[in-house]
């Protein structure tokens, strides 16, 4: 039974390893485009009592190189002061414009819709929809124009990187590069339109203007919490081609600034994504069998060959026998910590995590679990002083 174990432990544990490694060659920096002219962009974050972020976010927009800008903020109902800073930055800059959300409408998710009215306000013909906890550096924008443009691509998106500070920030915040890299062929999504390989980070989407309106935009995903995913679904479904760049060396983002809102977070639109009834078994079966099982079993095997060398009990049929069990369970247990290793350096991630990787696995497993019982028992999210049914 345990060598049967182990064997389908290796397989769960190869496929993302093996993903992970050949996706990293694919998921690049976006390309910093010379010889030809870049389209003026509207840089559109939608704003809900965001005071404390506000401010850097216009200023690290407005320090955008290469590319004509406007920057729109939308202020959805803030009561602490969030228009007021944007005001003053438009005082000082005429490229800064504040806009009021209209009063949100029955059936829409606030941030969609304070995107759709951005969407609507702006008047380049390039939106890119920023959060506004995201930091853009210098040549954000004008990188992923020229991928937007480059690529013959609707929308591009990118990741920036993610900065951790409380415990299940630094946890549970990596495993979205290894989700992505260890499950989403890149290779394929680029093949073509199939929406079945859509992917995206919602704090940072670029589109173009007519394939936006074109598709719907975020009228066409009113209620998702989930605009990362659906959004660049909704795009390939109309025929338009997706694309993702790596932008950690580019935008920075602090999402989540304490262990509630971290859980409450990740779990307000996992139904959509892993813990959508459909797969959460499955999946939560592959990454047990893969990324937790090749630990328990190598640890385990190394404190039974301690007690049976501190016992004294140890001849050279154990010692044989031990060692076809340790190359047995050391493939599986180094290709489930190799991409977290890997992603360390190229995500500037913190080394815990990966040390602790069986742990913030286990820990992602209950956040999706957590969501699907919340949803099962007629739960509404909360989010930004919003509750939402039905996620």
């Amino acid at each position: 039974m345990i060598l049967a174990l182990t064997l389908v432990s290796l397989l769960c544990a190869l496929i993302p390893a093996i993903m992970f490694t050949l996706n990293l060659r694919l998921y690049v920096d976006p390309p910093l485009v010379s010889g030809i002219p870049l389209p003026a962009v509207s840089i559109l974050i939608p704003a809900r009592n965001e005071a404390l972020a506000i401010g850097d976010a216009v200023r690290s927009a407005l320090s955008s190189r290469g590319v004509e800008l406007e920057v729109v903020v939308m202020d959805d109902g803030s009561t602490d002061g969030t228009d007021e800073i944007v005001r003053t930055a438009a005082r000082e800059d005429s490229r800064v414009r504040l806009e009021q959300a209209p009063p949100l409408p029955a059936g829409w998710n606030g941030k969609q819709h304070a995107c759709w009215s951005l969407a609507q306000a702006a008047r380049n013909p390039v939106l890119c929809f920023v959060d506004a906890d995201v930091r853009l550096g210098p040549e954000c924008v004008a990188r992923m124009a020229g991928l937007l443009e480059r690529g013959d691509n609707g929308l591009v998106s990118g990741f920036p990187q993610q900065l951790t500070g409380t415990f299940l920030e630094w946890m549970l915040l990596p495993l979205i590069h290894f989700v992505l890299l260890g499950f989403l062929p890149i290779g394929r999504m680029r093949a073509g339109t199939d929406p079945s390989f859509a992917a995206g980070c919602g704090q940072f989407i670029m589109a173009r203007r007519d394939a936006y309106f074109a598709c719907g935009g975020h009228s066409g995903i009113k209620l998702t919490m989930h605009d990362g995913l659906r959004l660049p679904r909704l795009f390939r479904e109309h025929g338009f081609r997706t694309d993702l760049a790596d932008i950690t060396e580019f935008a920075q983002c602090r999402m989540y600034t304490n262990a509630a809102d971290t859980w409450n977070g990740l779990a307000k639109n996992a139904t959509e994504g892993i813990a959508a009834p459909i797969r959460i078994m499955p999946i939560t079966l592959l990454l047990l069998f893969g990324q937790v099982w090749p630990f328990i079993i190598t640890f385990a095997l190394v404190f039974s060959v301690l007690l049976r060398v501190g016992a004294g009990g140890f001849h050279a049929n154990n010692w044989s026998q031990s060692c076809l069990w340790i190359v047995a369970v050391a493939v599986p247990f180094v290709s489930a910590g190799l991409p977290r290793w890997l992603g360390i350096r190229r995500f500037k991630q913190d080394w815990r995590s990966a040390l602790l990787h069986p742990f913030g696995i286990l820990l992602l497993i209950a956040v999706q679990w957590y969501a699907l019982f919340r949803k099962f028992r007629g739960g509404a999210v909360s989010w930004r002083g919003r509750a939402y049914t039905g996620n």
